[in-house]
């Protein structure tokens, strides 16, 4: 198989999650290399994420490595697997691979956290108030590529959807709420479809209040995704640049500390949806 030219994030955290696993066992690549019958460029290759491995090489490379926690090597091996080609394809070469990677991580998410501070979380915005969001973007972005960018937010939030959804855990700050992207009116239908979206079985609406004070990661946007195992979680978090990939120990216990405290000093669901409506009414 070819090289490719650019890994998605999920392929490059494949090859990481190798690196790390012969690291950890103190085998070297050239070591790595003769296993697995290839030269030391191409093992360089496959944990950049550059090149694919088979699922025999990899099962042979964890044995090498002396891993022997087969939930974790049946999760990396399932992340070798061809599959057909996912809806965000259709959007490369028209938007970033950024954005296409949130899509792809976000289709194999067991489970979602998210932590939003000023903005709406975007699994859960309505068209019109994405649309709004788009246009404040620096450089100004052209109107061809606001409508594709909410084309895009809107088909990604079909992951949410449907009897086998994930559990979705969105934990929104008042301050976000009381934004009135696009106007009053699409403000208030934007607060109304919070409401009606939190009451479906696998989301949970968590608002956090300005009475609740101080709180970790203020006016940072988190996105805690779980994987099949949790040594595969990753945390998406936002910035002027565009989307950054966290996925370290450290890093993941850290956003795993703050999403938790942020939670404790939230409203409960019922009373978060109350006061969404409360709110709503106020427009």
């Amino acid at each position: 198989m070819p090289p490719r030219t650019s890994p998605t994030e999920r392929q490059k955290r494949l090859g990481a999650e190798l690196r790390k696993m012969r690291v950890a066992a103190d085998v070297s690549a050239e070591s790595a290399a003769g296993l697995l019958g290839l030269d030391r460029s191409k093992v360089s290759a496959i944990e950049q994420g550059i090149r694919a491995i088979s699922e025999e090489r990899l099962r042979a490379l964890a044995c090498h490595c002396d891993c022997a926690d087969e939930e974790y090597i049946n999760a990396l091996v399932a992340m070798t697997q061809t599959r057909k080609r996912g809806w965000w394809e259709r959007y490369r070469g028209s938007l970033s691979a950024a954005i296409l990677d949130i899509a792809e991580l976000e289709s194999h998410a067991t489970r979602m956290l998210c932590a939003h501070s000023v903005h709406i979380p975007g699994l859960l915005q309505t068209s019109e108030h994405a649309m709004a969001l788009f246009r404040f973007a620096v450089p100004t972005l052209p109107e061809e590529q606001v409508t594709m960018r909410v084309a895009h937010r809107l088909e990604r939030q079909r992951v949410i959807e449907g009897d086998s959804a994930p559990e979705y855990v969105a934990v929104v700050h008042e301050a976000a709420l009381r934004m009135q992207f696009g106007g009053p009116k699409v403000a208030r239908a934007q607060l109304e479809y919070l409401g009606h979206m939190s009451e479906r079985d696998n989301i949970i609406l968590r608002v956090l209040t300005f009475d609740a004070g101080g709180f970790p990661g203020a006016g940072q946007t988190v996105n805690y995704l779980e994987g099949p195992v949790p040594q595969l979680d990753t945390v998406q978090v936002d910035s002027t640049h565009g989307p950054d990939f966290l996925h370290t120990e450290a890093q993941l216990a850290k956003y795993r500390q703050q999403l938790e405290w942020m939670e404790r000093l939230s409203l409960p669901p019922a009373e978060s949806r109350d006061f969404i409506h409360a709110l709503a009414r106020q427009l």
